[in-house]
């Protein structure tokens, strides 16, 4: 195809394909290891795979012994996996992500070698890592990275099929993907609405059908009913034979409230219809979005069959752009799937665009602009960031100066005839120093380690503390065995009468509360100060700071005793 599109020279050797993927694990992995899991998802998912592997029970997740039913086992399975390889829950929480990302810039690179040529496939690559979405996410141990994977895998297997088949075994492999981007998060289908724009395109005579028997198309539906089989019979089978309605309850609400009601009826970050549009990807698609004047008639054309490969891209992009849009709750990360398809939908004019003195003017202006940014926070960071580096404030100052200094060094070298070069270096030493840096930097408050440590060297050997309103982290980073009164309970008055019922049943307890939850059952004044974290001080209180003004029960109804070792007893009573 590159012959009959002009796509490329094919000049590019085995040398430059080795430095783009060595430049990707440099971006994309930086600061491995450096860092604890950081709130909100990543204790989370890190203390359910923990648990996993302590006690063994990989079928239902549990957050400290209570059910967690918002998302599918599977990322967390990856989390266990590669902490159990690894040894290491600091590198393993984070390896399934960088891994991700790793796998998709090699999927991207492929699939435009194949449609195109060696030199298209490099600007892919350079283009998706340069786009701020991808290395950012790929630094955060959420989800999301590895949906992206999983999704970016079924379109490389569909269109293997659809735009360079017949390849039946593509077919199937794009159908199983979808299937485990499904256990992975609900919108692991999303590669499959690729096929719209297919049968649009083929109806018009700009592509033709692949080759083989009928019946192997509807293969690809069984494929991918048998790879999200692998987590939903068994999960179906040990919900229905189980006689705790706790269970059925998971099963009930995984399968109905986290995937059809939590899109038609969202409960959370709620936005407008256009939010994509205004707040994420003209931020979020920097510096490839700057390209869209130059690539709109060419990406016109494509409507009119100039390039299917290109179209099919575009018309996706706009599918999942439209699916996210339809539902009220949105958050930016949701159209990171879309990424990989962009860049390959740059690729084929990215080196020609490179050459117009329009976006090398542009190229600079972002790197000038990043280079002041960053002079102005050397000199006064926000607040916000001064208070997470804490002790450390000081060498974070220093990582912005330096990026300023790099950014100045950028703009002297490259000048306007290698403008793009500045862009990815640019990009490339902003995502090096925010791993190597920022991770350790402002480690201790984002994990949240400090309020657990501080409050277990206050407490005597024999006491044991009790959480309320808590937060993953805190048992995530526990040493000692201690006691919990639910999961997301925090938005009913029993999880606070569970606790006072506990503490005052036993002068050798202490509970860890939340400033705003002090008053009026405990008197301020003899509550020690364990530290700031997630946006409250919090505090450490004994039975002999209540006030009396509050009503408790005899004992708790519901109260969860938890171990770093991974083991949980959930008694009805004290």
């Amino acid at each position: 195809m590159s012959g009959a599109n002009g796509y490329g020279s094919g000049t590019t050797t085995s040398r430059h394909v080795l430095l783009l993927f060595l430049f990707g694990a440099a971006v994309l992995m930086s600061g491995l290891g450096l860092r604890d899991p950081w709130a909100p998802d990543e204790p989370r998912f890190a203390l359910i795979a923990r648990d996993m592997l302590i006690s063994g029970d990989w079928l239902i997740p549990r957050v400290g012994g209570d059910l967690y039913p918002d998302k599918p086992p599977l990322f967390m399975w990856l989390v266990a996996v590669c902490t159990w390889l690894t040894g290491s829950l600091r590198v393993g929480f984070m390896l399934p992500s960088m891994l991700a990302s790793l796998g998709v810039l090699w999927l991207v690179f492929d699939l435009a070698r194949r449609l195109w040529d060696r030199d298209t496939a490099v600007a892919a690559g350079l283009v998706l890592l340069t786009t701020l979405q991808f290395p950012l996410q790929a630094h955060s141990a959420q989800i999301d990275a590895s949906l992206c994977f999983f999704t970016t895998l079924s379109l490389y297997g569909l269109l293997r099929h659809l735009l360079l088949g017949p390849a039946w075994g593509w077919y199937l492999a794009g159908w199983a993907a979808a299937g485990l981007g499904i256990i992975t998060k609900g919108v692991g289908i999303l590669p499959l609405l690729i096929l719209l724009p297919w049968v649009w395109a083929r109806r018009r005579r700009w592509i033709e059908t692949p080759s083989g028997p009928r019946l192997l198309w509807f293969a690809g539906p069984l494929v991918m009913l048998a790879a999200i089989g692998l987590w939903l019979l068994p999960m179906l089978l040990h919900t229905w034979n189980s006689l705790d309605p706790d269970l059925t309850a998971y099963r009930d609400n995984i399968l109905m409230k986290q995937t059809m009601e939590r899109y038609a009826r969202s409960w959370g970050h709620i936005q407008p219809p256009w939010y994509f549009l205004t707040n994420v990807i003209p931020l979020l698609w920097l510096p490839t979005v700057v390209l869209a004047p130059w690539l709109w008639p060419r990406w016109r054309a494509c409507f009119r069959g100039e390039s299917t490969p290109v179209l099919l891209l575009l018309c996706w992009i706009l599918l999942v752009l439209a699916f996210f849009s339809a539902t009220p709750g949105k958050r930016g990360v949701y159209l990171l799937p879309a990424v990989p398809a962009l860049a390959l939908a740059v690729a084929p004019w990215a080196r020609s665009l490179s050459t117009r003195t329009g976006v090398r003017t542009l190229a600079l202006i972002f790197v000038g602009l990043v280079t002041v940014a960053c002079a102005a926070f050397a000199l006064r960071p926000p607040a916000n960031l001064i208070e997470q580096a804490g002790a450390s404030a000081g060498t974070l100052r220093g990582l912005f100066a330096a990026w300023s200094l790099s950014g100045m060094a950028i703009l002297a070298v490259c000048r306007l005839r290698r403008a793009s070069i500045g862009v990815i270096a640019m990009v490339a030493i902003l995502m090096i120093g925010y791993g190597a840096v920022v991770f350790p930097v402002a480690n201790a408050l984002r994990s949240g380690s400090n309020i657990p440590r501080a409050a277990e060297a206050l407490l005597e050997r024999d006491e044991t503390l009790g959480l309320v309103r808590w937060k993953e982290q805190f048992l995530l980073h526990a040493s000692r065995p201690l006691v919990h009164f639910g999961y997301r309970r925090n938005v009913e008055a029993e999880e606070m009468a569970d606790a006072l019922a506990w503490l005052g049943r036993n002068p050798d307890r202490a509970l860890v509360l939340r400033e705003t939850d002090i008053e009026p059952c405990f008197n301020p004044e003899r509550a020690q100060h364990l530290g700031y974290a997630h946006r409250h001080d919090w505090y450490l209180l004994r039975a002999a700071a209540l006030t009396g003004s509050c009503d408790t029960p005899a004992a708790p109804v519901y109260r969860v005793e938890y171990s770093p070792a991974g083991r949980y007893r959930l008694p009805r009573a004290d």
